[in-house]
């Protein structure tokens, strides 16, 4: 396929700038892909359409202060985006400055950091920080929230909460899961006494989740890499879900991607443990874990919107792109939701 089969044009005022007053008063479009029907709703039905024993599985990854900025030695200003922690002195990162740094210069960030670029590979530059303090303490020191590039102002106090599910607790993302920022807990504990299943997974979102597919053909784009961290636990959730007729919900396309990796890697098996992944998922693959999406709506000619066109068929997420955009549905991170069932 191709990937101008998977853009489509959308109003600029349409773009979330903000999150919704409340974390569970975005709206919420339903789409049962097996009858090509949708119909409009708010987040607060979402437990009507989840009984007892069923699973809802969610990323508890956490957002790092990934963005920081500063000078070179040649006193050119730098933006450093970091896209992965990888020691405690280590991490790869995005650089933006007005001449590309080379290996064994420095850098100085937040008039407090010593940076030495260590070595590039290919868009990014892995870093070493010349500090006392882990690259933990610092992030969380000296570092900025990284709102996504579609967000035309600044990260503000309030976005220190609400760029954040209230259940993260693994740092490491440079993005937010972002379905995952409509459930408070109020909403956690209802769907608790529901006896809906609550399980976890680990994906710590990259900030490739946010590119476009540049290429002509979809089959020539190389996946970003994404860690990922499965329990037991929740293993054990889904399969007893599986044995009983129960459904599962991915919450958010990171956590599908989680499992699904997982379970292409296991021929149709899911492995308690850490991987990685670069699963690139698009029209024409077989689900072998997951059976309904909850997730925002995404970014013209992206991976993710290929993805939600997998799992719903292209036609489907078509029309329902367009209705959600006549409708004045609010897109992308802050914005609102979709309940998708999988096309069988």
């Amino acid at each position: 396929m191709k990937t101008q089969d998977f853009d489509y044009q959308l109003p600029s005022e349409l773009i979330a700038q903000f999150p919704a007053e409340e974390r569970t008063s975005s709206r919420l479009l339903y789409l049962d892909s097996i009858n090509d029907q949708w119909q409009d709703g708010l987040f607060l039905d979402l437990p009507k359409f989840l009984d007892a024993g069923d699973v809802i599985v969610f990323n508890d990854t956490q957002v790092i202060k990934a963005r920081l900025f500063g000078h070179k030695n040649s006193s050119g200003k730098v933006e450093v985006r970091i896209e992965r922690v990888l020691d405690d002195s280590h991490v790869l990162a995005a650089i933006r400055a007005s001449h590309a740094p080379k290996p064994n210069s420095h850098l100085l960030l937040a008039d407090a950091i010593n940076v030495t670029v260590v070595a590039r590979e290919q868009e990014f530059y892995v870093l070493r920080f010349e500090h006392e303090k882990t690259v933990a303490e610092l992030l969380d020191q000296y570092g900025h929230l990284p709102l996504p590039p579609y967000i035309t102002r600044s990260a503000i106090a309030t976005d220190e909460m609400r760029y954040q599910t209230i259940y993260a607790r693994n740092c490491g993302a440079v993005a937010a899961p972002t379905a995952g920022l409509h459930f408070d807990a109020a909403m956690m504990a209802q769907l608790h006494t529901m006896g809906v299943i609550i399980a976890y997974v680990t994906l710590h979102v990259g900030a490739g989740t946010f590119q476009p597919v540049r290429v002509e053909n979809i089959a020539d784009h190389t996946m970003h890499n994404e860690r990922y961290h499965i329990p037991q636990a929740t293993i054990d959730a889904i399969q007893q879900a599986k044995m009983t007729g129960k459904r599962i919900l991915a919450v958010g396309t990171t956590s599908l991607r989680a499992l699904e990796a997982c379970a292409s890697l296991h021929q149709g098996h899911l492995i308690a443990g850490y991987g990685s992944t670069e699963i690139f998922i698009t029209p024409g693959y077989r689900f072998q874990v997951i059976d309904r999406l909850l997730t925002n709506f995404h970014l013209p000619r992206s991976t993710l919107l290929m993805l939600v066109s997998a799992f719903a068929g292209v036609e489907t997420i078509r029309r329902a792109y367009q209705h959600a955009i006549h409708e004045r549905y609010r897109f992308f991170s802050y914005g609102d939701a979709m309940l998708i069932e999988k096309k069988i």
